[in-house]
């Protein structure tokens, strides 16, 4: 009868300088203490644990209100004018299975270009 044994896990130490030197990433604008931990291999309740330790309390985990201007307009679309080039051909690199077709249309007729790719595609 063979008997094997399981690998013990080990714990990690991390200096008192690594702890902090990531409590003080934390700190910083825009970071947050679970990117520090994720960047730094560690788990976010780890690194809120060495936080708390140490007299300092991990920050709250809400999201900062968005503030908004009433004057500014609630719309999801903003149209954009774009100059029209009718010189300029559209162009198309196509690929379906091993063909590849490389297609200029002017973009005068965009139209007609749509109505051949459907059934191209098709």
């Amino acid at each position: 009868m063979t008997i094997t044994q399981q690998p013990r896990r080990t714990r990690r130490t991390h200096s008192e300088a690594f702890k902090r030197s990531l409590i003080e990433a934390c700190g910083e604008p825009g970071a947050s203490v679970a990117g520090v931990a994720l960047a730094n291999g560690i788990n976010a309740n780890q690194l809120r644990r060495w936080m708390r330790e140490r007299g300092i309390e991990p920050p709250e985990l809400s999201c900062m209100p968005l503030r908004v201007a009433a004057s500014e307009p609630m719309s999801g679309f903003v149209p954009v004018q774009l100059p029209r080039s009718l010189d300029a051909p559209l162009r198309l690199e196509l690929r379906k299975g091993a063909a590849v077709v490389t297609v200029e249309w002017p973009a005068s007729s965009a139209a007609e270009c749509g109505a051949w790719l459907r059934e191209w595609l098709g």
